[in-house]
């Protein structure tokens, strides 16, 4: 099995997307959008994970030279015909949308630091949701949210963000919320960002509280998650 990873930004990491592929013997391909390293044309990887950057899905190439909104949205698309896995994570969440034909919007709320989310009704249905109790504790550095398509399932939502995870298809999810992050990927965000949090809202927290938080429980969850996903499609080969 092969994983793809489309890193948009150096600090912004796989997390534990990387740390479950290596534990499970995965082949690893990382195309680093950064250096302007170029994405694939075809879907060369059983899984695509899309992650996140400061960047939203209508950035031009004039506003940042190395991010390909459209060339991304073509190869989700690529992935998504050929039955192969797909997890957006946050811009990634939002591009997946897209590139199936749902706009990208803004979330309700700004969300940055761990946050309560809850599974909705389809969540607590989801086959690869399993391991997730109905409320979970869900990592967040956002102002936007995923579009939905005609048959887009919302599967888990926050107070400040409806949208926290949506099935598109059978083995296509956008998980807007960071389920991989760690605390190494805390601080390399907290320094890119002048070494303090300095947005406001109801549901952003100080860069002190964000390094205190433990996220191996949601890596967990996340781990769980790929487990199963990857199991159905092992057997559906």
């Amino acid at each position: 099995m092969k994983v793809r990873f489309i890193q948009q930004e150096d600090w912004v990491a796989p997390g534990e997307y990387l740390g479950w592929a290596r534990r499970n013997g995965w082949e690893v391909a990382v195309t680093r959008c950064w250096l302007y390293e170029e994405l694939p044309q075809a879907a060369d990887a059983d899984l695509l994970v899309v992650l996140g950057g400061y960047q939203n899905p209508a950035m031009t190439k004039e506003e940042c030279d190395y991010f390909d909104a459209a060339a991304e949205r073509a190869l989700i698309r690529e992935y998504a015909r050929a039955g192969r896995m797909v997890v957006g994570v946050c811009l990634g969440a939002q591009l997946v949308g897209e590139a199936l034909g749902a706009a990208y919007g803004h979330s309700p709320e700004k969300e940055i630091g761990p946050v309560r989310a809850r599974l909705t009704e389809a969540g607590r249905a989801d086959p690869f949701l399993r391991a997730f109790p109905e409320v979970f504790d869900a990592g967040e550095w956002h102002n936007d949210m995923p579009g939905l398509t005609a048959d887009a399932a919302i599967l888990a939502e926050s107070e400040g963000c409806p949208r926290q995870i949506v099935r598109y298809g059978r083995y296509v999810y956008g998980f807007q919320t960071h389920m991989e992050f760690t605390r190494e990927i805390i601080a390399a965000g907290i320094e890119a960002v002048g070494g303090a949090i300095r947005e406001t809202g109801r549901f952003v927290q100080s860069a002190e509280a964000l390094l205190d938080y433990d996220y191996t429980g949601m890596n967990r969850l996340l781990s769980a998650f790929l487990d199963a996903m990857a199991a159905d499609y092992a057997k559906a080969r």
